[in-house]
């Protein structure tokens, strides 16, 4: 057990109560307060008395405020299973993307904030950034446009986007397709996949429902031995969500429309001035850089699979298609580097993993994380009820604490969500459920973070496992969320991961570094059957039925072994470059359509045979196109959330911040990653900072330079 002054936080814990009616029905308060503040600053505050402290500081305040509780209202959608209560969640947060709209256009509120600027206060560096992003919102959101048509089709135009994003992301999170197959069709798939799918009856009596959530779909990619079956499933994957080609296709052309009326030759223009990168050219010449280096891999590894199909594949027709990947990939790494994915998951038990997770962020940052159980889940509620502070029974909630060397207060919540189902966010994400700043009198008010998953359920022989992938998939989410814990701004909309899109991810991209260093993957591991007699038994009778009967041959070794450690990271980069060439072909695509020549071009773009094109030329892989299907076989852009929901003209971002996040491993950690010092050093420089200074500064102070491509191509093996 904690000790106690770890177990009494000095900031209750949010609380999940909502019902359909109240979420609606607090959206609308806080929306009247903040208009009520807003009135009051135009009624008292004229622009030749204009200061930031009788401007800036009631509104920021009141965002602040605000976002306690607005974060919650929309977090519901993605993790209730209540579908009014979702449906309610999503009514809210259209309510405040109005109301947010509402807010940038107010012409009287810009002439108080355009006198500030003008008066040019001295002050500190963090609320000179706010004053400057605030007049910027105003402009880019419409107030440099003279009052009349134009600024009313702009508002129209940005109250109808947020209404698709929010639509397009319900769908998604709502969607429940699958199908049905035979056990003899799914030959392959790991039993233990097998045997959570639901059983049919009736017509469907002897078979299995296989959806497309990621613990069903990607077994089945990679193990599933007939090529038909992965067909089907990869194809009615890319479908599974086709109402939304339209939202699509209609934000797209809104989005251009919008950033023509600004004086911007395109979305993109308008999306990449804020970010590091400044122009599309920029973004172009790396994405162009970067598709030259890798085609020429790709090629070559595609001959290697090529040859690995032809080997087994007695129907092989000389073509590699886009359901062969993830099966001859696995195959390659199994023969050619003796690489059991089904093995080395059987190290990665969810429990202990996040455990030796947690350890890590310890040493590094100089962090306590104590989980909330029992009793001291009352004491943290303000209801004084223990479960008023999770939204479903599954959840895990810790409160983290600075170690002594830290100082020992309180840093934050870290909630975790990590199994699917119905009406769940069917990704893996980090969303902020209450952001730190200081408030009016200067105190500080701490954040709430939660990392949303979609692991495989444990069963009574079988823990979650984790293959490797998703051990990365981990490190890199709760990345984001210790950037939203240890964050330390003075305002809420600086915080945390609050920063330009295209240098968000490379906090936690460099984290996921530690997945590929031996000492750390053995430090994590430890075997499910050493956890408890059922799973020793468990895995007893796994052994047996694999090996026809006979008994297991003794216990295996309770950390993972340092072959099969060797091994994984042999295979770290093989395929890299179909990887990497995967990534690029959705940066590519997001800028083809945020970028075209005139209003007209992108109205007459096919959205999905565009994207399928660009597929098969950048990935080198067959589609269905190569069998007489043509181009619009599939849509996968109506399951892409990221291009929805605010990484528009910034996928590339992804690749980006991997050349940050490379620059900064190999340059302050590779030698040693569990240096404390260099952790504190990134913690305080980094991550503290969140978007409260420009991101290329943070950066350069880090590295004690300005970042180099060097590193990135290196480890890609393109140097």
């Amino acid at each position: 057990m904690a000790p106690a002054h770890l177990r009494r936080p000095p900031q209750p814990s949010p609380v999940f109560t909502a019902t359909a009616q109240s979420i609606v029905a607090d959206a609308e308060r806080l929306i009247s307060t903040s208009r009520e503040i807003q009135d009051k600053v135009v009624a008292e505050v004229k622009p030749d008395s204009a200061t930031f402290a009788n401007v800036l500081s009631p509104l920021t305040q009141d965002e602040n405020v605000m976002a306690l509780e607005a974060h919650i209202l929309g977090f519901y959608q993605a993790v209730s299973t209540d579908q009014k209560l979702r449906d309610a969640s999503s009514k809210a947060e259209e309510l405040m993307d109005e109301f947010f709209i509402e807010s940038v256009m107010r012409e009287d509120v810009f002439g108080l904030v355009d006198a500030v600027l003008k008066r040019n206060e001295s002050l500190d560096p963090e609320s000179r950034r706010l004053l400057e992003k605030e007049h910027k919102d105003f402009v880019r959101n419409g107030l440099g446009l003279p009052a009349g048509p134009q600024r009313a089709r702009f508002k129209e135009i940005k109250k109808r986007l947020s209404q698709l994003s929010i639509e397009f992301q319900k769908n998604l999170n709502e969607e429940n397709g699958g199908i049905w197959f035979t056990h003899e069709q799914l030959d392959g798939v790991p039993e233990d996949v097998l045997s959570g799918l639901k059983k049919g009856d009736g017509e469907n009596a002897g078979k299995l429902w296989l959806t497309f959530k990621y613990p069903d779909l990607f077994p089945t990619m990679k193990y599933a031995t007939n090529s038909d079956v992965r067909r089907q499933v990869m194809v009615a994957n890319e479908n599974k969500c086709n109402q939304n080609v339209p939202l699509f296709r209609e934000a797209i052309v809104l989005r251009d429309e919008a950033a023509r009326l600004l004086g911007y030759p395109n979305h993109a223009a308008f999306r990449i001035e804020d970010k590091m990168a400044k122009t599309p050219e920029t973004v172009n010449k790396f994405l162009g850089d970067l598709r030259t280096r890798l085609t020429a891999g790709g090629r070559q590894e595609l001959e290697k699979l090529k040859e690995l199909k032809k080997e087994l594949d007695p129907q092989f027709d000389g073509r590699y298609y886009l359901w062969d990947h993830r099966f001859y990939d696995r195959l390659m790494l199994e023969r050619d580097f003796q690489l059991d994915q089904q093995l080395i998951a059987e190290y990665f038990p969810l429990s202990t993993t996040i455990e030796g997770m947690l350890k890590i962020f310890e040493e590094l940052f100089g962090l306590e994380f104590v989980e909330i159980t029992g009793d001291d889940r009352a004491a943290v509620a303000p209801t004084g009820k223990g479960n008023d502070i999770v939204w479903h029974e599954d959840v895990q909630v810790f409160s983290v604490w600075n170690d002594e060397g830290e100082g020992s207060g309180f840093v934050g919540y870290l909630y975790l969500d990590l199994f699917p189902r119905e009406g769940k966010y069917g990704h893996a994400a980090n969303f902020n459920l209450q952001p730190g700043f200081l408030d009016k009198d200067g105190n500080r008010r701490y954040p709430a973070t939660a990392l949303v998953c979609n692991f495989t359920k444990p069963t009574p022989k079988k823990p979650s496992l984790l293959k490797h992938d998703e051990v990365v998939t981990l490190f890199h989410e709760l990345g984001h969320g210790i950037h939203d814990l240890v964050s330390r701004t003075t305002y809420s909309r600086f915080h945390g991961t609050s920063t330009v899109r295209d240098f968000v991810e490379a906090p936690s991209q460099m984290l996921e570094n530690w997945c590929w260093t031996p000492s750390q993957l053995r430090a994590l591991s430890r075997h499910y059957s050493t956890l408890t007699p059922e799973y020793l038994a468990g895995w007893t009778e796994a052994q047996q039925a694999r090996s026809g009967g006979k008994t297991a041959t003794g216990p295996p070794s309770e950390r993972i072994p340092d072959d099969v450690i060797a091994n994984l990271i042999r295979t770290k980069h093989v395929n890299d470059a179909l990887f990497n060439l995967r990534q690029l072909h959705f940066g590519i695509f997001d800028m083809t359509v945020h970028e075209p020549t005139s209003h007209a071009a992108i109205e007459g773009l096919p959205l999905s045979a565009t994207y399928n094109k660009l597929r098969h030329e950048i990935t080198q892989m067959d589609g269905p196109e190569a069998l007489g299907g043509g181009d619009e076989w599939g849509h996968g852009e109506a399951t892409f959330g990221h291009l929805i929901g605010g990484y528009d003209a910034g996928y590339y971002g992804y690749l980006s911040s991997q050349v940050y996040s490379t620059d900064m491993f190999y340059t302050v950690f590779k030698a040693n990653p569990m240096d404390p010092q260099a952790g504190r050093r990134y913690r305080y420089q980094v991550l503290e900072k969140g978007g409260s200074q420009d991101e290329m500064q943070t950066l350069t102070e880090f590295l004690g330079r300005e970042p180099q491509t060097t590193a990135f191509y290196q480890d890609l093996g393109l140097a």
